[in-house]
């Protein structure tokens, strides 16, 4: 069959709108798509039954080696919220404070919370079918629930832009307004601690910590971004914001998602790294300021980020223990130190890593390791 063919049959079997109601882009390659799909679904199948296994007869999802083994293979859809609200400690919050939820949405007025969340709701995913005013029912009013109750909860975030996105697959996956709001709280409170503050420190910390990495194990690409005067905020901060929703394919974010509920931001890098290092070349190819930022946006397209079970599959390389928990030490110590030696890097011109962690004996080739695996 010839590839024309082969992409008009396919477009035929393969429906316009995939299962979480978003619209395939124009340019969607639905031969490749289908080709992929034919053998993920055998890996599905296989998943699926393990994980019935597993949860039979159990209550809560609780951590485990063998629970993190799993959710590193994929978590099917039908299990996925009660895994998430499970290993996140969502659950367990939600149960030691019942009818919370409703006592924020039904708490005191706060104009300017309810003003800055709805200017966003049409803003938020307009390819997705639930999501339109015209949808019944409208997901946007849930969204908007979600989104107010957390800002009466969490008054020192408020709303951040980048949280309707991120509450917006929360809502998709649980279908359930106050299991996304625990699960929203999981993710802004404690799993990535002052990404959406006012100051944003998680968020600076971790993308300078990013590009450390880089010029560290791959030292071409920090040199060329440094040549060009490119700062890192500028090509991966929506990465890092919006935890590559509307970056990379639904099903990759969920797989990425299913890991970062269980074991922590240390997903953000890999991911970051390996789109990095997998595109290299294509990076360097690069010879303008505009050049570098459309290839960062370019690398989070095609095939290698469409096959999510390979993708992962790269990702997933195991750390030690011991260097887990070392990893786990200089990160929560580099974000204390952070907001404590903002001002001082600003002042002295120099990053942030560079003045870290000065009681702990880790070099920061040893801190690269811990951060990702080995290239």
């Amino acid at each position: 069959m010839e590839p024309s063919e082969r992409e008009r049959a396919a477009r035929e079997r393969v429906p316009r709108i995939d299962p979480y109601g978003f619209e395939r882009p124009e340019d969607f390659d639905y031969a490749a798509y289908e080709e992929f799909f034919s053998t993920y679904l055998v890996i599905l199948t296989k998943r699926a039954i393990k994980w019935s296994k597993l949860l039979k007869g159990s209550g809560s999802v609780q951590k485990s080696m063998r629970v993190k083994r799993y959710i590193r293979k994929g978590v099917p859809l039908e299990h996925r919220a009660r895994v998430w609200m499970g290993v996140s400690g969502a659950q367990a919050q939600m149960e030691r404070n019942p009818g919370y939820y409703h006592q924020l949405l039904q708490g005191e007025r706060n104009n300017t919370l309810e003003e800055a969340i709805r200017t966003d709701m049409n803003r938020t995913f307009p390819d997705n079918v639930k999501f339109r005013r015209s949808a019944d029912p409208c997901l946007q009013k849930t969204l908007y629930n979600v989104l107010l109750a957390y800002g009466h909860h969490n008054q020192g975030v408020g709303y951040c832009q980048g949280m309707n996105f991120i509450a917006g697959y929360l809502i998709l996956i649980t279908k359930n307004e106050e299991e996304s709001f625990w699960l929203l709280d999981a993710l802004v409170g404690r799993i990535l601690p002052d990404y959406y503050s006012p100051e944003m420190l998680g968020l600076k910390t971790d993308q300078e910590v990013l590009g450390e990495l880089v010029r560290t194990k791959l030292p071409a690409v920090a040199a060329l971004m440094d040549g060009h005067g490119v700062l890192w905020t500028l090509v991966v901060s929506r990465w890092f914001i919006c935890l590559f929703v509307d970056i990379l394919p639904v099903e990759t974010v969920l797989r990425i998602w299913d890991c970062l509920f269980n074991e922590g931001s240390k997903i953000i890098f890999r991911v970051a790294l390996t789109l990095i290092k997998q595109h290299q070349a294509f990076i360097l190819e690069a010879t303008s300021f505009a050049d570098i930022c459309e290839k960062f946006k370019e690398i989070t397209k095609g095939s290698f980020v469409t096959e999510c079970h390979t993708f992962m599959q790269t990702i997933s390389v195991p750390l030690p223990e011991n260097i887990f928990r070392t990893w786990q030490l200089v990160h929560d110590h580099h974000h204390q130190a952070s907001r404590e030696l903002q001002g001082q890097a600003a002042g002295a011109g120099v990053t942030w890593t560079r003045i870290l962690c000065p009681d702990l004996e880790v070099s920061f080739p040893e801190l690269t390791n811990l951060y990702c695996f080995p290239f």
